[in-house]
């Protein structure tokens, strides 16, 4: 495996020890998007390399490389390592691949079973679905239209401009499709553990960025502030979310009240730089990586014909 080849594995584990640390100082928008982008860019980029050893390392033994018709030896070239060692990156790609799949079918029956619950809610023009119930509730719910479903708990819960600020902050969900960030970052990594601190970061990220929507809807940002708080207190412990559904008050409330008790965020163009940088050099690694591997494989199937 060349040096290049290591890019996608350097930015996993940079991603895993930054992922926290960028998604709380980039402008929520612009981490929601950058770090939803690093985590799939790196978990394809790191899935492909490692079939790619591995394919490499096994392509070697005489009943693939007939199948092949590519040289061994021209393959193998000055690779140490046995065609043994295959086996276990090839088990790590199996493994990954097993729960990524397993993810993206969790992720497929939660946005049916999201679908299923907007069309049992009946329309609603304004996407907003007010339920009786007496647990103080409100969430998002993804689908082709979605919904905003509040419970009447939550309602009485809040004063009216609190009530303004909590609806903007689920219509801000909806508006944006903030689920599908999520569940993209999540999908990362589950096939790349190493991506789960930046995919924790893109859900909180969602979070803040609904939070300036709603900040923005009032003159006053401590009204924002207020409302995370009492919409908190009054869900605590009541909370009946749906699996798919993005909910109005989760997610490191501390850091979201601290935050919004600041000026708004302001762009931070070095630094969403960098990060795009980091994302563009990871492609451009597997894509090299691609284009070396087809190089090799296409001088072993000469050699072999030449051979013959």
């Amino acid at each position: 495996m060349t040096t290049v080849a290591l890019v996608p594995f350097i930015t996993s584990l940079l991603l895993a020890a930054g992922g926290s640390w960028l998604g709380r100082r980039l402008p929520p928008a612009t981490a929601t998007r950058l770090l939803t982008a690093a985590c799939l860019v790196t978990a394809l980029a790191t899935g492909f390399i490692l079939s790619v050893v591995a394919f490499t390392l096994l392509a070697p033994m005489p009943m693939i490389a007939a199948v092949g018709h590519w040289s061994a030896t021209v393959v193998r070239g000055r690779d140490p390592l046995p065609v043994a060692a295959g086996l276990l990156p090839a088990a790590v790609v199996a493994g990954l691949l097993g729960a990524a799949l397993h993810r993206a079918v969790g992720v497929g029956r939660d946005l049916a079973a999201a679908e299923l619950t907007c069309r049992r809610l009946g329309p609603a023009p304004t996407g907003l679905v007010i339920v009786d119930d007496d647990r103080a509730d409100a969430y998002t719910l993804p689908g082709l239209t979605g919904r905003i479903v509040v419970s009447t708990a939550m309602l009485r819960a809040l004063p009216p401009d609190e009530r303004r600020v909590l609806l903007a902050h689920e219509h801000s969900h909806l508006h944006h499709r903030h689920h599908a960030y999520t569940q993209l970052a999540d999908l990362a990594a589950a096939a790349n553990p190493l991506l789960r601190t930046s995919a924790a970061a893109v859900r909180l990220a969602v979070e803040r960025w609904a939070d300036e929507d709603a900040a923005a809807t009032s003159e006053d940002r401590a009204v924002a502030v207020r409302t995370l708080a009492r919409a908190g207190l009054a869900r605590a412990g009541t909370a009946t979310m749906p699996t798919a559904a993005l909910g109005a008050v989760h997610t490191d409330l501390a850091h979201r009240a601290r935050a919004l008790q600041e000026p708004p965020p302001t762009p931070r163009p070095v630094l969403a730089g960098v990060l795009a940088a980091i994302i563009l050099v990871t492609a451009t690694a597997a894509i090299d990586t691609s284009h070396a591997t087809e190089r090799r494989f296409e001088r072993a199937q000469a050699m072999f014909a030449h051979r013959r």
